[in-house]
């Protein structure tokens, strides 16, 4: 499905952790495919989501938050996030407009000085502040590098966001339609699953657990009818009091994460869901390469 008018292209989601990407991506997909947390540093691999149009189609590469790194997790997480860079044809850098300015971001900038791709700067978070501040923001980032185009949105509430999409479309080149119109990310079922369980996990826990939980899948299987998936999967974190709050009283906490996951597992994959969730220690794993590689974090993809 190739004509002469159809644009494509690969577009890179970077900034800050926390400022949103993850939600604007879920928003233009109209499907979570991106785990969504208030913690920073929530997405650990390049997630890709592709937005089809009749004459346009987008892959959006949402990259970890730009961050100094603090273990072997996030270097791996920074090669990820700056590798992306080179790689396509539009980048976003968002920012979270309630936030403003940062050193975080005078760190983004200075490695987008080494890039030719044209970037666009996408203030984000803007229902949250008043416009006064918002022109402000504009004026100061301006004198900062020279962006293409700046866009303000609101990724939660979808303001502007159809704006963003058509300056986008308008910078693609002519290309191929790399995936089907019905395929929403390159990421297989599995992958998505144990993010989704991540996510319910994070959020459950609150400041209780940082960022040390990884969740591997053990099985995924149809099984009788063939209209229930068993699923069986365990999470991973680095300290014995840890697993003692994902157990939570009773195995009350572990019970709740897998509920709420197996809602939204249920509805990614449209049947009947059984899940079976297991908690284990694995001390100081983020910073131990083969356990990495064994969680799907593998550098020499990147």
């Amino acid at each position: 499905m190739t004509n002469n008018n159809f644009k494509s292209g690969f577009v890179s989601i970077i900034g800050r952790p926390n400022v949103g990407k993850s939600t604007f991506l879920n928003h233009v997909i109209g499907q979570k495919i991106a785990i969504m947390s208030d913690k920073p540093q929530t997405t650990r691999n390049k997630i890709q989501g592709v937005y089809t149009e009749n004459n346009a189609q987008v892959v959006f590469i949402d990259t970890p938050g730009i961050h100094k790194p603090k273990h072997k997790l996030g270097d791996f997480m920074m090669k990820v996030a700056q590798n992306t860079l080179k790689e396509v044809d539009i980048v976003l850098f968002m920012i979270n407009a309630e936030e403003g300015y940062g050193r975080g971001d005078e760190f983004i900038i200075e490695r987008l000085q080494t890039t030719n791709t044209p970037v666009f700067l996408v203030i984000n978070k803007i229902d949250q502040i008043h416009p006064d501040q918002l022109f402000l923001l504009i004026d100061q980032y301006k004198n900062l590098y020279d962006f293409k185009e700046i866009v303000p949105i609101s990724a939660l509430q979808g303001n502007n966001v159809e704006t963003l999409l058509k300056q986008i479309k308008a910078y693609l080149p002519e290309g191929p339609q790399y995936y089907p119109a019905d395929q929403v990310t390159d990421h297989p079922e599995r992958f998505i699953v144990t993010e989704l369980i991540r996510e319910k996990a994070l959020h459950l826990t609150r400041e209780e657990i940082p960022h040390s939980i990884a969740v591997v899948m053990d099985s995924m299987e149809k099984r009788g009818d063939g209209n229930t998936v068993y699923i069986g999967a365990t999470i991973i974190v680095e300290r014995d009091s840890q697993k003692g709050i994902i157990i939570g009283k009773k195995g009350s906490m572990l019970k709740e994460i897998g509920q709420r996951a197996r809602g939204d597992i249920e509805a990614l994959l449209g049947s009947k869901v059984f899940l079976e969730l297991w908690v284990k220690v694995q001390k100081d794993w983020r910073n131990r390469m083969t356990q990495l590689r064994d969680f799907g974090f593998n550098e020499d993809e990147y």
